[in-house]
């Protein structure tokens, strides 16, 4: 069975014994005074469970140490214009190169924000056209920014380089016609005194709002949804008796100039998206959605006009662009076809970089508000391949999440030529390919939390074998195929004539009762599939809102994604048949979306355990004395917290030119919290050291109440154990916050016939924790539910009940079907790039 090579060890030179990083007293967050040696010029894989310390040691520590270093020989004012983090918490760090991190970080919010643009394939193509397209008759040659929609001399005027227009759908304004205006008939105004206004303005002008909308008059009607008048008029309101209500000057607005004002002006993301609700989005119809002026797109080159250029997959853009170059039948001879040659050699440069990384199947007009953090990683690391730096510690987070074993093999074979272009590569990193293939790794644990935090090995990977006290050890030297009991299906869901993004009249059986693993290589049509097609279909018959929320992303939507002005996909998925719905009660969408906005949000308020930690110091005998209630020990609301801080702990300054500072609030010390409410003890502790316990502590401490036990449980079932109640939800990863709510479902837990759905769960897990996940998941199918996840772990896979693999390939080659059954039963498939990865996971006996 194929498995990554390692490939050849860095070369060996004369100073490598002592050519390293040597850091000394290292107290990031749960570092434990660690003192490590890691050589430069190498691959260095940063291992350890989920919340051992190995990224507070590579990227808290290592690279934040390199920036500051580079911070300090910048002038303020350009220091301004940078992200800064503050110092970290370390006594020295010897023989460090300038660091460059590409971290699992979100793109832009913009839907202006492309592949094209954040590569900066864009700007090249753009110049290709300008200098080397083929012009119309008498047309002038344009600038570079004439075929870009994002700049005034490019942008089409009418939907301003956006490419679509945005409209109220005004059937959907008034969903039942027969209420009346006063009853709510039109739903898309607001509740509240402002929804009042607008009927009372109407009583005033002498509209019947008691009237069933239905029986109103069709010009009354159409007025009413859709006028650009803003009459204003004095408005008596009805008096309550006893009641001093005054007239006032109201000013009426349409349904349809309420909702595009409030989409187009409101900071509320839940007003937002209720408004979202009655708008459409269209290709613009004065440049058919291609976002340009008639002058560009009138300009070719290898026959294509740039917009279609930009929708081409990367692959194919590539292959037009050859294919461009083998027509020409003599040597560039002039400066137009000098310049011609120049631009297309560095343009295949860069999309055979991305196609190497397994991105082919994007294309440069993507927008980045639809990649996965995973696919927004490699778009950087191959922007980096083409830098040509030398001598530069490299920083990863996980670059493999997300990845297909087959495009795994191509992530390693880019970072081995930044190792060999003389730079130093620090991953950190749970796919144990890819840390078989690094120089050195360096074990961070042997736990979570304040359980973990110690170097427990920094060497030669095979030296790892020798250290019993590392998790990791015995999943990398002690492998052995897994060999569950299947489950067997109850009964089927069977969708047909699927259609969105590169599915196309797709059809699919999906087991109920079992554990489904979704697979196939990145670009292929699993997202689109689970996380868009089935939760749509089967919360329509539920009859409940499954909108994703607004961080969701799917790595397998192809170049036709539409997405509105603020990043959201508005593409709805066509399907022509279903059977099979009404054996689902319910539907549960388990993703890695934040559980909190703001500092203020954390895992006890989140999973409702705060709320019976405020409860438990109420019913306290002084609390009771004193007359607290449980809004006294919330740290958001006046009474109980401290005023200097507001509750937040700390104080935090600007500096102008430096990153702000924090230190905890002079008056709490931290505790967030007055010195009355501080005096509440239950049996010896204060709210704010309950804030402060670990999940593991707080369930000894809290062993006695029942209602707290369930969730802490729950919690540290699912290997959050190491996490404290207080800790700011902002500072949670993606895998951490995606338990976080397994979690809290579980507390929950119903028997039987709900369907579970999950996109990649694995994601920043450590193989430990995956099995820990696992367990969570077969309890879940014990008790007669639907498990069906989206996954590239191959022993995840193999020990799924059932599989369904798409492919063959990503975008445009992939939207199939190419095997369905028990993994043992796909890990024969020929046609199957899963397939060939697949069986050594499994058991002899299975295969």
């Amino acid at each position: 069975m194929p498995t990554l090579d390692p490939g050849p060890p860095a070369e060996p030179s004369p100073a490598r014994a002592f050519a390293g990083i040597e850091v000394f007293d290292a107290r990031e967050h749960n570092l434990a005074h660690v003192d490590v040696f890691i050589p430069r010029d190498c691959i260095v894989a940063f291992t350890g469970v989920s919340g051992s310390g190995k990224s507070s040691l590579a990227f808290g520590t290592i690279y934040a140490e390199a920036q500051r270093r580079f911070l300090e020989s910048v002038t303020p004012y350009a220091r301004r214009l940078m992200d800064q983090v503050g110092a970290p918490r370390v006594g020295d760090i010897t023989g460090l190169p300038p660091a460059v991190a590409l971290q699992q970080a979100r793109g832009h919010t913009s839907a202006r924000s492309s592949v094209g643009t954040l590569t900066h394939i864009s700007n090249v193509l753009r110049m290709l056209f300008s200098r080397a397209g083929t012009y119309p008759p008498d047309a002038d040659i344009l600038d570079s920014n004439a075929f870009s929609p994002n700049t005034p001399e490019g942008g089409c005027p009418t939907c301003h380089g956006l490419g679509r227009t945005h409209d109220v759908d005004v059937d959907a304004l008034v969903p039942d016609p027969s209420r009346s205006i006063r009853d709510g008939a039109v739903a898309a105004w607001p509740g509240a005194w402002l929804g009042k206004n607008y009927r009372d303005i109407l009583d005033t002008l002498g509209i019947d709002v008691d009237r069933p909308w239905s029986e109103l008059p069709a010009d009354q009607r159409e007025w009413i949804l859709t006028t650009e008048e803003q009459p204003t008029v004095t408005v008596s309101p009805i008096r309550d008796p006893g009641k001093m209500v005054r007239d006032y000057q109201g000013t009426f607005s349409s349904a349809r100039t309420y909702v595009l004002h409030t989409f187009a002006t409101t900071k509320s993301a839940t007003q937002r998206a209720k408004v979202s609700r009655y708008l459409v989005s269209r290709p613009c119809s004065a440049c058919d959605g291609k976002r340009l002026r008639p002058e560009a797109l009138a300009v070719r080159f290898a026959g294509l006009d740039i917009a279609d250029a930009t929708e081409l997959p990367l692959a194919d853009l590539a292959t037009v662009l050859e294919a461009a170059v083998a027509s020409r039948d003599a040597p560039a001879d002039d400066a137009t076809d000098r310049a011609s040659e120049a631009l297309v050699d560095n343009l295949l440069g860069r999309l055979r970089g991305l196609s190497e990384l397994g991105l082919g199947y994007l294309s440069l007009g993507r927008s980045t508000t639809t990649l996965s953090p995973g696919e927004l990683q490699r778009l950087r690391l191959a922007t980096q391949l083409q830098s040509g730096l030398f001598g530069v510690l490299y920083v990863l987070d996980e670059p493999s999440a997300g990845l297909h074993p087959a495009d795994t093999e191509a992530l390693v074979a880019a970072v081995r030529r930044l190792r060999a272009a003389g730079n130093s590569v620090f991953v950190i990193e749970h796919n144990l390919d890819v840390v078989r293939a690094a120089d050195w790794i360096v074990d961070v644990g042997p736990d979570a939390g304040e359980h973990g935090g110690r170097v427990l090995y920094s060497g030669p990977v095979d030296g790892l074998a020798a250290i019993a006290e590392s998790v990791t050890r015995r999943y990398l030297f002690e492998q052995s195929g897994n060999c569950p009991e299947l489950a067997q299906p109850s009964m089927w869901i069977e969708l047909s004539g699927i259609t969105m993004h590169n599915l196309r009249d797709l059809s699919v059986r999906i087991p109920l009762g079992v554990l489904t693993a979704v697979t196939g290589v990145s670009g292929s049509g699993k997202s689109t599939l689970v996380s868009r097609v089935l939760t749509d279909v089967v919360a329509r018959h539920l009859g409940v809102d499954d909108e994703p929320g607004p961080d969701t992303v799917s790595d397998d939507a192809d170049d036709s994604t539409a997405v509105m002005a603020d990043g959201r996909d508005t593409t709805e998925p066509t399907v022509v048949s279903s059977h099979g719905l009404g054996h689902i009660d319910r539907l549960v969408r388990v993703d890695q979306t934040p559980i909190g906005r703001t500092p203020r949000s954390n895992l006890a308020t989140y999973t409702g355990l705060f709320d019976v930690i405020r409860k438990l110091f109420a019913a306290h005998p002084t609390a009771r004395e004193r007359g607290y209630s449980p809004g006294r020990f919330s740290f958001n609301v006046t009474g109980g917290r401290c005023d200097e801080c507001e509750g937040a702990g700390v104080i935090t300054i600007g500096m102008l030119f430096l990153p702000e500072a924090s230190a905890p609030c002079p008056v709490c010390a931290g505790a967030r919290y007055n010195a009355e409410t501080l005096e509440i003890l239950v049996d010896g502790r204060s709210i704010a050291d309950v804030l402060g316990m670990t999940v593991d502590d707080a369930r000894d401490f809290l062993n006695h109440v029942p209602a707290a036990k369930k969730s802490l449980d729950m919690l540290v079932e699912v290997g959050l154990g190491y996490l404290r109640l207080g800790q700011s939800a902002t500072t949670l990863s993606g895998g951490e916050a995606q338990r976080v709510k397994l979690a809290s479902e579980l507390q929950r837990v119903r028997s039987g016939h709900t369907l579970y759905v999950l996109d990649e769960p694995t994601t920043g897990l450590h193989p430990a924790d995956v099995d820990r996940l696992m367990g969570v998941l077969r309890r879940l199918v014990a008790a007669e539910n639907t498990v069906v996840l989206v996954e590239h772990d191959m022993s995840v896979i193999a020990s799924a009940d059932w599989m369904i693999d798409l492919g063959p390939g990503g975008g445009d080659n992939g939207g199939r079907i190419i095997a369905s059954g028990q993994p043992a039963i796909v890990a024969e498939s020929a046609g199957s790039a899963t397939a060939a990865y697949l069986g050594r996971h499994l058991a002899p006996s299975a295969v």
